[in-house]
């Protein structure tokens, strides 16, 4: 509000303070006095990564600018008026919400269609669009103990290894779950007979298992189906840490390890592999922001829906959630959609070939000129080369992950690449390049 003198001699007292120093006044009057800054130079800096993005090869994030599809779907959903006024999706997507401004239609509608894609049987999937992956993680490990804490009155212990995402032990933590740290085989996969081992040390108490597939350093994937048979006849919850091979594998020719269901080969009969599953949106996907998928049954939701109402009260909002979070971003969704449709789906599928392509090409490279460095990759599924550190310029020209692994029984600094649809071959050749003029 802008007054002058006499208009302000006119006012009473009160009026005139309150008018003099709103916040608008206030801004209006301390614009009026200062110049005009220049941008800040936070500004200048994001303005510059842009022309960085493709030499970042050392964590698992998509750089790619999604196509300008994305960001004219994402102004129709601000002429609709999304994102111009509070919207909050609140409460479980699948059930009436008592309030009104949500996005949950559009919500459902990408948990059916990714829950498919990972073989979810139609008509028993639930789920919603977390904060991010390890968001996804706590609902399904909290999903898992209190369904094992309900049926048997004894807490699960947890069972992971130590490749599994460092996300897994904070929850562990938050959860109040003893843990039991699974040895692996020596590509980094969960070995299911110390899981064997470990369950019968255990056996009084339910087990709560994370499978990883695709750990974050090394790439390996947890044999869903061996320890599936390890917890058979067990009260047990597997749920599958996929946080980026969840994103491509569905689209390559092993999409069969993300099937949540498979056939029993003796009685016909149509079995579950795990209870429930965690997906980054950030990362394969290229989402502009941390996001993540939960995926479970509507069984597992049933079963964990009753005790859980325990636990919250559900008038004040007319349901029983089944989120731990309360009020729930109801902007990324919608946005999110985007990437379930069928010709996004087609674009991840080339995306997908495309960084296992180039996996394959890295791997090949480094071994005919730089097997020194002991380039190792997983399995065939991975877009992940780990190999002996080269030199600090190396590590921070392309911000690569380091950790000290064991090689022939010496602990030995090792960095990785991960191969996300920006690293394409141009910049893994000059990556190739830059170890040689630099060694």
């Amino acid at each position: 509000m802008t007054i002058n003198r006499r208009h302000f001699l006119s006012m009473t007292g009160a009026t005139a303070l309150v008018a003099v120093c709103s916040p608008q006044a206030l801004a209006t009057s301390a614009r009026a006095q200062q110049p005009p800054k220049k941008a800040p130079s936070a500004l200048k800096n994001l303005q510059k990564f842009a022309r960085h993005k493709v030499r970042f090869l050392g964590y698992p994030i998509n750089m790619n600018t999604p196509p300008e599809e994305f960001f004219a779907w994402r102004n129709e959903l601000a002429a609709a008026g999304l994102n111009q006024f509070a919207f909050n999706n609140v409460g479980n997507p699948y059930t009436h919400s008592h309030i009104p401004f949500n996005c949950h239609p559009f919500e459902r509608e990408l948990i059916d269609r990714f829950g498919a894609l990972y073989g979810f049987p139609s008509g028993n999937i639930w789920g919603f669009l977390s904060n991010s992956g390890t968001d996804s993680n706590l609902h399904g490990l909290y999903m898992g103990r209190t369904i094992l804490h309900n049926r048997t009155g004894v807490l699960p212990k947890i069972y992971f290894t130590k490749e599994a995402h460092y996300s897994i032990q904070i929850l562990r933590d938050v959860l109040q779950l003893e843990p039991v740290i699974v040895g692996t085989k020596p590509g980094g996969a969960m070995d299911t007979d110390d899981l064997e081992r470990q369950l019968n040390i255990h056996r009084n108490h339910p087990a709560l298992v994370v499978a990883t597939i695709g750990t974050t350093f090394k790439g390996a994937i947890d044999p869903v189906d061996a320890i599936q048979e390890k917890l058979r006849n067990r009260d047990a919850y597997l749920h599958l840490d996929a946080a980026l091979f969840g994103g491509f594998l569905p689209h390559t020719p092993f999409a069969g390890e993300l099937q949540q269901q498979a056939r029993d080969p003796l009685s016909g009969r149509m079995l579950n592999r795990y209870d429930s599953i965690a997906v980054s949106c950030h990362k394969f996907f290229g989402f502009p922001s941390p996001a993540g998928l939960f995926i479970t049954t509507e069984a597992n939701f049933d079963l964990f829906r009753e005790p859980f109402s325990r636990i919250h009260d559900p008038e004040y909002i007319k349901q029983v959630p089944g989120t731990i979070t309360c009020s729930r971003d109801a902007v990324k969704p919608a946005e999110f959609y985007f990437f379930s449709s069928d010709k996004a789906l087609a674009r991840q599928a080339a995306d997908a070939k495309a960084i296992l392509d180039n996996t394959a090409y890295l791997l090949k490279e480094m071994n005919n000129h730089y097997s020194f460095l002991r380039p190792v990759r997983a399995n065939d599924h991975s877009n992940i080369v780990y190999f002996i550190t080269p030199l600090k310029m190396v590590v921070n020209r392309y911000s690569l992950a380091t950790m000290q692994l064991d090689i022939d029984g010496v602990p030995t600094p090792c960095a990785h690449i991960v191969v996300m649809p920006h690293a394409k071959k141009e910049t893994l050749d000059q990556f190739l390049t830059d170890l040689r003029t630099t060694g």
